[in-house]
Parts: structure tokens; C-alpha cells; sequence
């Protein structure tokens, strides 16, 4: 059987993820490429780069995409090529990433090393944890979100489709009975310090963290 595994994104993201994805499918007959639409370089650290023509038209038995471009639209975009291809989403998890009780992540995670996962957390589809990131217990995270390095996402948050939580954030604990809410394809600046909700698209800094004003 030919597997074919591409990381879509030939930038810094997914030459961060394309070594995790390596090591996952250690003892795996797959081949492993790039996929980026836009690179002009015909390999990237040893990996092929490919346009998705060449990639959809390569003959293999299995075909998988992990989503590794920053960018949450166009993560999503691509999300649907790939369904509307039948192109498998892939998962891909450090080996030292820690998942505890009662984790249900959907397809699509980038799960970066150092990452940790208590008990009781839903996630949507094609969430991106970077390094150092945490979630504690009953979360709530929606779908295309992202978490920069070291975000601290503490428990009863939920954040909604899209949100982008940059590096160093503090996310404070809510309540069983009134969580923390940041809303869909909201902010959050590095090191900001969220005590309170944060309404959709709102960008927000600072410490406690405020609505960034433009001058």
C-alpha cells in the first residue's frame, strides 16, 4: 500500500510540524512531502514541495493532509479541498505532548511538543497548540483556533471558532456556571492577561487585557 503524507505549508509552521509527523509515521511505508501553492523551491529540509495538482494527481493508495498554515480562513479553505478531494485530515502529536482524562480532539490538531491536556476538554476541528501551550479541565475550544507558543489557557474557557490566543497569554479560569468566554475570531495580543469575556472579533492587550485602540 502507498501512503502519501503531505504538511500543507512549507513555511514556519509546517517545518515545525513535518519532523513530528516524521517521527509519527516512523516504521510507516509513507512517502512525506510539502504542499504549498505559492514556494518556489522544489524541496524544503530534504522533503519534496509540491503544488496540491501534483499532490491530488500522484498515484497512492492513501492520501493525508495536515493544515500547517497560520492563518485560520484559509486553514478552514483548505479544509474543505481536502474533504471535497477526499483527502484524509491528519492528526499530528508530539510524542511528549500529555493528554489526561476525557480529551476528545477532532481531526486536524497540531499538537505541538510540550503541550498538555487535562481532563475534560472538547476541541474542534484543526486546532494548532504550539509549544509550551496548555488546557486545563472543562474547556471548551472551537473549531480552526490557534494558540501561540506558551499560551496558558486555564480551566471552564471556552473559546470559539477561529480565536487566535498569541504568545505567553493568560487566560483566567471561569465557572462551571459562567465560563470564560472568548469569542469567535477574537484576539488575544502576546502576554495579555484575559480576566474577563472578550467579545467576537475583538482584538485585546495588555495587562489585564483591554481592546487595542488604534491611533
Amino acid at each position: 500500500m502507498t501512503a502519501l503524507y503531505g504538511v500543507y505549508g512549507a513555511g514556519g509552521c509546517g517545518r515545525g510540524i513535518m519532523p513530528l509527523l516524521r517521527e509519527q509515521l516512523r516504521g510507516v511505508d509513507a512517502r512525506l512531502v510539502f504542499i504549498d501553492d505559492g514556494e518556489q523551491t522544489e524541496s524544503v529540509n530534504g522533503h519534496a514541495v509540491w503544488p496540491w495538482e501534483r499532490f491530488i494527481e500522484e498515484p497512492a493508495d492513501q492520501r493525508a493532509a495536515c493544515l500547517a498554515v497560520a492563518n485560520s480562513r484559509i486553514r478552514e479553505q483548505l479544509f474543505e479541498r481536502c474533504t471535497q478531494a477526499r483527502v484524509e485530515i491528519a492528526t499530528v502529536r508530539a510524542a511528549n505532548a500529555v493528554e489526561m482524562d476525557d480529551v476528545e480532539i477532532e481531526p486536524g490538531a497540531l499538537i505541538s511538543p510540550f503541550v498538555t491536556f487535562t481532563s475534560n476538554i472538547c476541541i474542534g476541528r484543526c486546532f494548532h497548540a504550539n509549544v509550551y501551550s496548555y488546557v486545563e479541565h472543562d474547556c471548551r475550544i472551537g473549531d480552526f483556533v490557534t494558540f501561540a507558543p506558551g499560551v496558558h489557557c486555564n480551566g471552564n474557557v471556552h473559546v470559539q471558532d477561529h480565536a487566535y490566543i498569541g504568545t505567553g497569554a493568560i487566560i483566567r479560569q471561569g465557572t462551571p456556571e459562567r465560563p470564560l468566554v472568548i469569542g469567535q475570531g477574537a484576539v488575544v495580543g502576546m502576554g495579555a492577561v484575559v480576566t474577563k469575556d472578550i467579545p467576537a472579533g475583538v482584538t485585546v492587550v495588555g495587562n489585564p487585557a483591554r481592546p487595542l485602540v488604534k491611533g
